[in-house]
């Protein structure tokens, strides 16, 4: 080796070291700073053509000023009633709060429940506040604490807000913490290795600084949009696919350590022999991340491109920051343990499952596609029509206690009305029409004066109506009657009558989700069909590998049922989750069974495909299985957010990984390719015999000496 090579070996890692440094140090606190530019609008979870979101946007002509309401609610204590005292306490509250700081509307009066227990109030606030919600808040708290004898609660959409900015405050350095810990005491335990561990979780935290940078950029730009929901996916997705891909890299330069003392050429045969796992991989994941372009849901298209550039930054850091460092390190990065041929140990559990695998291979298929089958038999009973309002927070948050006492006392919609909106001249028709519909409480206009006998409020033609509803606004109950309502009104002449309000557009986002499925899910399979075609040279084995991970999800859906309604108590889903679930389950899923069968058909190449079958399990089932329990304890990091679509979200996809490394990938796959053979790779030169097969792709043993693997001459 000449000099001058030599010192490039040197140089390059070394730049490419100091690039990444660089990378971190710079773009590293834009994780932190991402929160600067994401919302948590409700409105922007609404689907986009849907006839509420249209209402949406009538609304705002109806409004002296936009505003947010929050609804105070007060309660006497004991078994008492309200007074005079008490009502005239709580009116001159209200009142007070006319000037405040955040107000901008005058507060409505102090209403009182028909059982005389309650009083509510509604006190319009600026959207805007953003950060100074939670403290104009407390000021409408404390003047309604003047009301003696009385219990204050905060209901309403600016409550609900302010409890989610106290969900998702911190998320940056609370949910990235506990998923590093996690991370790094897995690979701490597998690897038994004092350097690795921080190598591999450093370039995780690169590749996230690099994705937070982008996205905060297109962010800032108003090219993507971010909440907080996509921002902690984001955080998980990146440390949990870079770990993942590092894990194979890293695996696969200890394994050709084995074989030579030339690190250089060991990390360069390592990374040659995983990119194209890794790159099918990526592929994947980003490819169904994507396809969630296709959702008319706002948030849904969010997390597609950001997800997308989060794996992408993943595989240029694995791809050049781990294996410089590991070039530099050599067998070092691996101190205190030593690189060498192991078949006992965690090994030797691999050598006995394929051992079974190859004993049985048609039982083993055969008993757990039947446990598989048995679990999916529950997915049918997951309800996802939507979380009711007092499951959103998995903890106790005061907006939900305080609409839990709105409810008790007041018709169930009460503060959370259907919006009808008209042409004016239908008005009085529309209103006579709504007040026949079987679960209306209570129709009224919006008038001009704000006053209820005021003349109605009429902006380009239209008139609006506020409708109670006689069921709580979360129920499916209420989402019927919006049906009814909408049933009713639509076919009445020169109306042209829209309904809208929380309970349609609960309604409106479950039909888009059940739409978007429809369209999504066979996109994002046969997305990955084109890519195991690809990557497999065959027809059999990947149709096979989505089926499997279909079979696990669906199995991941009927386990997640019994536990959401047994164990965690929710009463429904949202209506993303499965979507959401079947994204990350299968893309993620199918990962492994690339990393694997990738594995199988090199070693079949050599070996045949039976001993290809046994030596790719072997090879790949520890460090497959490192990866499982790493990426299902970062999207397990997910539930330290009090949400409930969240904690869903990460028991499904930490649950479903586990079972597809520890079931699919290790026993069912394994033994459906071992069982039909030749046949898996089908129409592949693989699955025709050795002698026909071109040269190249015949086992070692039948090639020309010239042909033939390094060391098997």
């Amino acid at each position: 080796m000449s000099g001058t090579t030599r010192w490039a070996r040197r140089l390059a890692p070394l730049l490419l070291i100091l690039l990444w440094l660089g990378v971190g140090g710079g773009l590293g606190p834009y994780a932190g700073k991402l929160s600067e530019v994401a919302t948590n609008d409700q409105a922007a979870f609404l689907p986009q053509n849907a006839e509420s979101t249209r209402v949406l946007e009538e609304q705002k002509g109806f409004e002296r000023s936009e505003s947010v309401p929050a609804i105070v609610v007060w309660t006497v204590e004991g078994d008492g009633r309200v007074s005079a005292e008490q009502r005239d306490a709580a009116q001159r509250a209200l009142a007070s709060l006319a000037e405040a700081d955040g107000v901008v509307e005058r507060p409505s009066p102090a209403l009182p429940s028909e059982d005389g227990k309650a009083l509510q109030g509604i006190v319009p606030l600026d959207p805007d506040l953003d950060e100074g919600l939670g403290e104009v808040l407390d000021e409408v708290r404390a003047a309604a604490e003047e009301v003696p004898g009385t219990t204050v609660g905060i209901a309403g959409p600016a409550a609900t807000q302010a409890d989610l900015g106290d969900a998702f405050a911190g998320i940056d350095g609370l949910l990235l913490g506990v998923a590093l810990t996690a991370v790094l005491l897995i690979l701490l335990l597998v690897y038994r290795s004092v350097l690795l561990p921080f190598v591999i979780i450093l370039g995780s935290v690169f590749a996230l600084g690099l994705a937070s940078g982008v996205v905060y950029a297109l962010a800032d730009r108003d090219v993507l949009r971010v909440d907080g929901q996509v921002q902690g996916i984001l955080f998980i997705l990146v440390i949990g696919a870079a770990t993942d891909y590092a894990l194979l890299v890293s695996a696969r330069f200890r394994e050709e350590l084995t074989h030579q003392d030339d690190r250089f050429t060991a990390v360069l045969t390592a990374v040659r022999r995983s990119a194209g796992a890794i790159a099918a991989s990526a592929g994947t994941v980003a490819l169904g991340l994507l396809a969630l372009l296709l959702s008319d849901l706002t948030n849904n298209r969010a997390l597609g491109p950001v997800g997308a550039i989060g794996i992408a930054c993943a595989v240029v850091s694995v791809l050049t920051w781990l294996p410089a460092v590991l070039l530099l390190l050599g067998r070092a990065a691996y101190w205190p343990a030593k690189p060498a041929p192991t078949e006992g140990g965690a090994r030797g559990v691999w050598v006995r499952v394929a051992a079974l695998v190859d004993r049985a291979p048609r039982k083993v298929w055969a008993v757990t596609t039947v446990v598989l089958l048995a679990f999916a038999a529950f997915s049918p009973t997951l309800t996802s029509k939507g979380v009711p309002l007092d499951e959103i927070f998995v903890n106790d948050a005061p907006s939900v206690a305080a609409q839990q006492r709105l409810g008790e006392h007041f018709p169930g919609g009460s503060g959370t009305p259907a919006v009808v909106t008209a042409e004016a001249d239908s008005l009085d028709q529309v209103a006579a029409e709504a007040e026949r519909v079987d679960g209306v409480a209570a129709v009224s206009p919006t008038t001009a004066t704000g006053r209820p006998d005021g003349e109605p409020l009429v902006v380009d033609g239209r008139a609006r109506l506020d409708v109670t509803l006689q069921d709580a606004a979360d129920t499916e109950a209420a989402r019927q009657t919006v049906v009814r309502l909408r049933d009713a009104l639509h076919p009445l002449p020169d109306a042209n009558a829209l309904v809208g309000g929380y309970t349609a557009q609960q309604y409106d986002t479950f039909s888009t989700a059940q739409r978007d499925r429809t369209l999504i899910i066979p996109v994002v399979l046969v997305t990955i069909l084109l890519v195991l075609f690809w990557l497999l040279r065959s027809v059999v084995t990947p149709i096979l590998l989505v089926a499997t991970v279909a079979l696990n999800f669906l199995a991941t859906l009927g386990i997640a049922a019994l536990v959401f309604e047994h164990v965690l108590g929710f009463t429904g889903t949202d209506p993303a989750v499965p979507l959401y679930g079947f994204v990350f389950l299968v893309a993620l899923g199918v990962d492994y069974n690339i990393f694997l069968m990738s594995r199988v058909r090199e070693e079949s190449l050599t070996v045949g495909v039976r001993q290809g079958v046994l030596r790719g399990l072997i090879t790949t089932g520890g460090v497959i299985t490192s990866a499982g329990v790493v990426l299902a304890a970062t999207f397990a990091a997910l539930s330290v957010i009090p949400l409930a679509f969240l904690v869903q979200i990460s028991f499904i996809v930490a649950f479903g990984v586990l079972m597809d490394t520890l079931v699919v990938r290790s026993l069912l796959v394994p033994a459906l390719v071992r069982d039909l053979g030749r046949r898996a790779w089908w129409p592949g030169a693989l699955s025709r015999p050795a002698a026909e097969r071109p040269a190249a792709e015949r086992p070692a043993g039948e090639r020309p000496a010239a042909e033939r693997p390094a060391g098997d001459a």
